[in-house]
């Protein structure tokens, strides 16, 4: 275990309480315990956190154990399964926020660099976005019409690369194939990575591959910005489900984090009143909810939660068409937000 990592763990008991109450909202504090029913913040008493004790040995702070399945463990893992992030260095720098503590930076060090940055860089997220095409007329745009979606999306955000390339596990060299092409930027509006979507070479579907969809570059805290937010702001996970909010509402603000883990991570921007949660009808989804709800709720933002008939937005929408998903919408929507209904 690293220094850092040690130092972390240390700060997280020291302030066991605080997280507990972030991460298991669902639980209360019993003496020098915190009770809950489970890791999946379920109200009950069969999983006690202890709040009191030494840094590190038996009867730690921080420590946990679930008497109805054994499990045990610290906050790190409390982290890990409530956020759904599964990368280390991300699940640390979640850590770090909740403690507010600095992110690192690392001093650059003079190294030799080559003509081309490595796979997965912000460089290289750049150059790929840069190279793209827009829409129009392409197999990216014939493959968002199979999904429902006709609305026009600004091409600063979404594009088109004919010749992107994708490997398998099993293969031991990169073929190009169609790919549709997401900006991932940060409040500022600086490109921090790209999202690929391969397709099938007529766009009517996705690629016939094992994974057809793959993020690269700085992801944590940033989202593919569909529309900028105002005092209002639609947050979800796939692009498409979040195109298909769109489809339906075209004035709302509406961004996509990608993925579940990502969605509770989102930076929220200055000002922001009003948080809508589009969520997908899964557990990561819902526990991802959850915990943005309590970011923004601190941070004094109110926050509803959008729920699809479905799946998700996107099942709605090809399901039932654009005004049923309007009118679901406006059942679940502020009354200050109802005139972005109207199209």
């Amino acid at each position: 275990m690293s220094l850092e990592t040690e130092e972390i763990l240390r700060d997280l008991s020291q302030n066991a309480e605080s997280v507990c109450r972030h991460y298991l909202p669902a639980g209360r504090r019993e003496g020098s315990y915190w009770m809950v029913g489970d890791l999946q913040n379920n109200p009950g008493r069969s999983l006690f956190v202890r709040l009191t004790g030494p840094a590190s040995g038996a009867g730690a702070a921080g420590k946990f154990t679930d008497s109805a399945t054994g499990e045990h463990g610290d906050l790190l893992d409390i982290i890990r399964e409530r956020t759904g992030i599964t990368r280390f260095p991300e699940l640390l720098a979640e850590a770090r926020a909740h403690l507010g503590r600095p992110q690192p930076v690392f001093p650059e060090v003079p190294v030799q660099r080559a003509s081309k940055s490595p796979s997965g860089t912000v460089e290289a997220a750049s150059r790929l976005f840069a190279a793209s095409l827009p829409l129009a007329g392409s197999p990216a745009e014939v493959y968002l019409r199979t999904r429902g979606v006709t609305q026009v999306v600004p091409s600063a955000t979404l594009r088109f690369h004919p010749k992107c390339w994708h490997r398998e596990e099993c293969q031991t060299k990169p073929v190009p194939r169609p790919a549709m092409i997401a900006a991932v930027t940060d409040g500022a509006g600086a490109l921090q990575g790209v999202h690929r979507t391969w397709l099938a070479p007529d766009g009517q579907d996705k690629a016939a591959v094992d994974t057809p969809r793959r993020a690269m570059g700085q992801l944590l805290g940033n989202a593919v910005r569909i529309a900028p937010a105002d005092q209002t702001l639609v947050l979800g996970e796939g692009i498409e489900t979040m195109l298909s909010v769109r489809e339906a509402a075209p004035s709302l603000p509406v961004w996509a984090a990608l993925s579940s883990s990502h969605l509770g991570a989102v930076l929220l921007p200055d000002g922001l009143q009003r948080l809508y949660i589009a969520i997908d009808r899964d557990p990561a989804g819902q526990r991802a909810a959850e915990r943005l709800t309590a970011r923004a709720t601190e941070a004094g933002i109110a926050v509803r939660v959008l729920e699809p008939r479905l799946g998700d937005f996107n099942d709605d929408l090809r399901a039932h068409g654009a005004e049923a998903l309007r009118q679901h919408l406006a059942e679940q929507i502020d009354p200050k937000d109802q005139h972005r209904l109207t199209i």
